[in-house]
C-alpha cells in the first residue's frame, strides 16, 4: 500500500481541485446543478482515484485507477473549455486552470509509464 500524499501527481491534482472550487464560485447560480456540479465532480475524481489506487494491493490495480484519473482529467479539460466558451471563466483563469490540468495529465502519464516498466 502506497501513501497517496507522497505522490506529486496527487498533490498537484488536489491543488487543482481546490482552485476549481474557488473558480466555480463565480459561475452563475443557475449552473449549480449543471456545469458547476459536473466540473467539481470530475476534478475531485482525479485525486480521489489516485488515493484509491494507492490503497490497492497490486500495481495493476493502481494503474487502473490512474487510468480512471486520466479520464477524469480529460473530462475536466473539456469542462474548462466549455466554461471559457460560455464566458463563465475569464481567459486568464481558464489558461491557468487548463495548464495545470495538462500538467496533471503529464504527471499521471509519467506515473503510469513508471508502474508499467517496473513490472
Amino acid at each position: 500500500m502506497k501513501d497517496f500524499r507522497q505522490l506529486k501527481a496527487w498533490e498537484k491534482s488536489h491543488k487543482l481541485a481546490l482552485a476549481i472550487y474557488k473558480a466555480t464560485k463565480e459561475f452563475p447560480k443557475e449552473e449549480l446543478y449543471g456545469l458547476i456540479s459536473q466540473i467539481r465532480r470530475s476534478r475531485m475524481s482525479i485525486p480521489t482515484n489516485i488515493a484509491e489506487g494507492c490503497g490497492r494491493n497490486t500495481d495493476a490495480d493502481f494503474a487502473r485507477f490512474l487510468q480512471m484519473a486520466m479520464g477524469s482529467a480529460s473530462e475536466t479539460e473539456y469542462q474548462l473549455i466549455l466554461a471559457r466558451d460560455l464566458e463563465f471563466l475569464p481567459k486568464e483563469s481558464y489558461e491557468k486552470l487548463h495548464n495545470d490540468a495538462e500538467e496533471v495529465k503529464r504527471m499521471l502519464a509519467s506515473l503510469l509509464r513508471t508502474i508499467r516498466t517496473d513490472h
